[in-house]
């Protein structure tokens, strides 16, 4: 059993140390350990540090491509390599890598697929009130739309399974955290999640630059992947919201022409008659978009054909006949 742990970084020359001086060099039920850094264009020495470390894998970036193709590119190099687990932390030393033997277990004993740090926000000190409540917003949408209770669905702390990561596909370069819960959910795929305690904050961070940026953009993903996964819960309230905006209308006519006003209130109809062409385009792009959705679940399927022929040929190929190494 092969487990790799990626450390995405940005310039974490300061901090690496502290990561990689606290992943565990042996974990009960794992056979090899791994170290991956995956150099997202840093300028300073962070790939020096991490080779006095003894790290021999890495992934680097020319300039910089963002934490979501960080983590695919990444994965994609575990895989390659023949990783059965894949965790991925971070370069700050935001989470306690000592816990990751904790984080692996669900999957060495074949109860989860993908397991998730609960940073517990609470309890975070550095948390503003109004992160604090974001973050369990964010979590309850998330939830929704993957069918989970997960407490924390935007830590980055994860365990991630082989055959979990050959059926995930991210699509947004902004973070995958949100993403690949509810492509998980909907392919019901077995997540757990792990009470932690985080190590204290060392830098701001890089993600993003305002909390507003970083609302924005992560309710540009979930909206993204409710379109993708369960675009008639997005197409449909919106069509039945305008079908009964558009109703209201045609009631006020009615009754203004009950009492024989109703003349001088034709605009009323008019602005009915907008709403309902509203609610039926929203009909009809729920239509479309489910059958987009059918259509990409064929794709996704190829695609993961075309991931086990690619890494299953490297880490098994006795199946294909080739020779043992």
């Amino acid at each position: 059993m092969k487990l790799v742990v990626q450390v995405p970084c940005l310039n974490e020359e300061e901090t690496l140390p502290l990561v990689l001086a606290s992943i565990p060099r042996q974990i009960p039920g794992i056979d090899e350990i791994v170290v991956l850094v995956v150099d997202d264009g840093s300028s300073d020495r962070t790939v020096e540090v991490a080779r006095s470390f003894g790290v021999t894998e890495f992934v680097r970036h020319r300039r910089n491509q963002g934490l979501a193709r960080s983590f695919t590119d990444g994965v994609d190099h575990a895989l390659a390599i023949g990783a059965d687990i894949v965790v991925n932390t971070d370069g700050d030393n935001q989470y306690p890598q000592e816990r990751i033997t904790d984080l692996v277990q669900p999957i060495l004993r074949g109860e989860a697929d993908i397991v998730i740090a609960d940073r517990q926000v609470a309890l975070i000190d550095h948390f503003s009130p109004t992160k604090k409540l974001l973050q369990r917003l964010g979590s309850r949408v998330v939830n929704i739309a993957a069918r989970t209770e997960l407490p924390d669905a935007a830590s980055g702390f994860r365990a991630y399974s082989r055959e979990s990561l050959i059926r995930l596909n991210t699509v947004t370069r902004f973070s995958y955290c949100m993403e690949t819960i509810i492509q998980a959910g909907n392919k019901n795929l077995a997540i757990a999640s792990l009470p932690v305690l985080t190590n204290p904050k060392t830098r701001e961070s890089r993600l993003f630059s305002s909390t507003r940026q970083h609302v924005f953009r992560s309710s540009a993903a979930i909206t993204r992947a409710y379109i993708m996964y369960r675009p008639y819960v997005i197409f449909g309230v919106m069509a039945a919201l305008f079908g009964l905006l558009g109703l209201l209308p045609y009631l006020r006519y009615a009754l203004l022409a009950a009492s024989g006003q109703g003349g001088g209130h034709v605009q009323s109809l008019l602005v009915g008659a907008a709403l309902i062409v509203m609610s039926s385009l929203c009909l009809m792009l729920g239509i479309i978009s489910d059958l987009i959705r059918t259509n990409r679940a064929l794709i996704e399927t190829n695609l993961e054909h075309t991931k086990r022929a690619r890494f299953d040929v490297l880490h098994f190929p006795e199946l294909q006949g080739a020779p043992t190494p």
